[in-house]
């Protein structure tokens, strides 16, 4: 079929149809309005097929995680599903006893509550658990971005150079004192040729990788390990809490185009920044939910307990004009528990608001401090607890100078209603990891090798270069 409709033949005034003489000029072609023209039927790309290249598939089999907060820890048991999506088969949550700013406490008190919300996860999922995939909130970790360069001598890379090339990346990264959590590749190097993201036989003299370590205090890191080891649970993992979040709030756009996630948690607040589908930063500041709750508590001299109560029910990030005409039973601290006074609840926003601002300057300032550019401008993605509260978004907005968005888990089913908020990001993040999500060759063992001798890591070495 032409691009073009058939013109009918002319009626002339007295209703007599005639033929169009053959040297009278014809009129021009009328394109029809669907066909596309010649230009860009060349331009046109194919239509996206609904796959993504980065998308693997997850791995098989049943994964339990641990979410350690300050005020609740987390327990879900699940699988990944030929759809790349999660699907919850128990879940367990329980006030969190023990822990102090996402760091072990009372190893007694921890004990107690992380076993409480395993056995609810595993009595639904009729499945018991050995090892679990844990977040890391506590020991202060620090995030850095390694260049790392192993010769391959003209060869086709392997699995061992590949491992050899992150191991260089943690001796890089080794502290006294802590120890490395993550030494994620972001993007490799086969001499002049960027960019690859499997490096694996391709030949070349000379390997290089992006890495972003991860490492926290080792004590930290023995304290999480001796209370799971008191619950009779093994470390499968344990994931930074940040990474977590953004693997379960942050749709591939997002990743791909650049998004920092800041997850405002009850003791702490995370950040995270995404570009190109890889994390590139993490940090942690030491104010949460918590603070605001003891900042209630202590301008108005009411129980802890009532404090929350006035947060979650009438607290604001921003104020308005009906905050002055509001007023609000406020319980006092004494021997008498039904003593009350009343307050506008001007007088809540106006405790809430200085500790929210502090808490934005101080993600803005980690940012714009982190040295990433363009990839730190992308939009903000807020989740977490504490980010629930009202007004928050457009104090992020304007503090931070970005988009802002409130983020809760995607991607996953089976999630009972109560946990589909943005309280359990990080629970759903830690699935997803548990499950190969968010992981480059994850086919691949790249955690840090079991070589503590001299002996044993010149062997190694000498292996793997001969």
């Amino acid at each position: 079929m032409n691009d073009m409709v058939r013109t009918p033949p002319t009626t002339p005034p007295n209703g007599r149809r005639g033929r169009r003489r053959t040297d009278e000029a014809a009129a021009p072609p009328v394109p029809l309005l669907s066909a596309p023209s010649e230009r860009q039927r060349m331009l046109a790309l194919p239509p996206p097929d609904g796959t993504s290249a980065r998308r693997r598939p997850l791995k098989p089999g049943i994964f339990g995680v641990l979410d350690i907060g300050s005020t609740k820890i987390t327990c879900l048991i699940g699988r990944g599903e030929s759809d790349g999506t999660l699907r919850v088969l128990g879940s367990g949550w329980q006030r969190s006893r023990g822990v102090r700013l996402g760091g072990i406490t009372d190893l007694r008190e921890a004990e107690r509550a992380i076993r409480a919300a395993v056995g609810q996860a595993e009595q639904q999922a009729d499945h018991h658990l050995r090892a679990v995939t844990v977040n890391l909130s506590c020991g202060q970790p620090e995030s850095r971005l390694f260049n790392v360069r192993w010769p391959v001598g003209g060869r086709a890379v392997s699995d061992a150079d590949i491992r050899r090339v992150v191991y260089e990346g943690r001796a890089r990264a080794a502290t006294e004192g802590r120890d490395v959590i993550h030494a994620l590749p972001l993007t490799f190097s086969v001499d002049e040729t960027t960019g690859v993201e499997d490096p694996r036989g391709h030949h070349c003299d000379q390997l290089a990788a992006r890495l972003h370590v991860v490492d926290a205090t080792a004590t930290a890191l023995r304290n999480l390990t001796a209370v799971l080891g008191r619950c009779d649970l093994d470390a499968a993992a344990i994931v930074a809490a940040p990474l977590a979040s953004g693997l379960s709030v942050l749709v591939e756009d997002e990743r791909e185009l650049g998004a920092t996630v800041v997850d405002m948690g009850g003791g702490t607040t995370s950040i995270a920044v995404f570009a190109e589908g890889q994390i590139l930063h993490t940090a942690q500041l030491p104010v949460g939910g918590l603070h605001v709750t003891k900042d209630i508590a202590g301008m108005l001299s009411t129980p802890l307990s009532s404090a929350e109560r006035l947060k979650v029910i009438y607290g604001n990030a921003e104020s308005s004009s009906d905050d002055e005409r509001e007023m609000v039973n406020v319980q006092l601290i004494g021997d008498d528990e039904h003593q009350f006074t009343r307050l506008p609840r001007s007088r809540i926003v106006s405790v809430i608001r200085p500790r929210i601002e502090e808490t934005f300057e101080l993600v803005r300032d980690r940012l714009d401090n982190a040295g990433l550019g363009k990839a730190a401008a992308g939009r903000i993605v807020l989740t977490g607890g504490a980010s629930q509260m009202d007004g928050i978004v457009p104090m992020a907005a304007r503090i931070l100078g970005r988009q802002v968005r409130p983020g809760r888990p995607v991607g996953v089913r089976g999630l009972p209603e109560p946990a589909q908020g943005p309280g359990f990001a990080t629970a759903v993040g830690l699935l997803g990891w548990a499950a190969g999500a968010g992981q480059t060759l994850q086919d691949i063992d790249l955690s840090e090798p079991r070589a503590p001798g001299f002996v044993r890591r010149l062997v190694d070495f000498l292996r793997e270069r001969v």
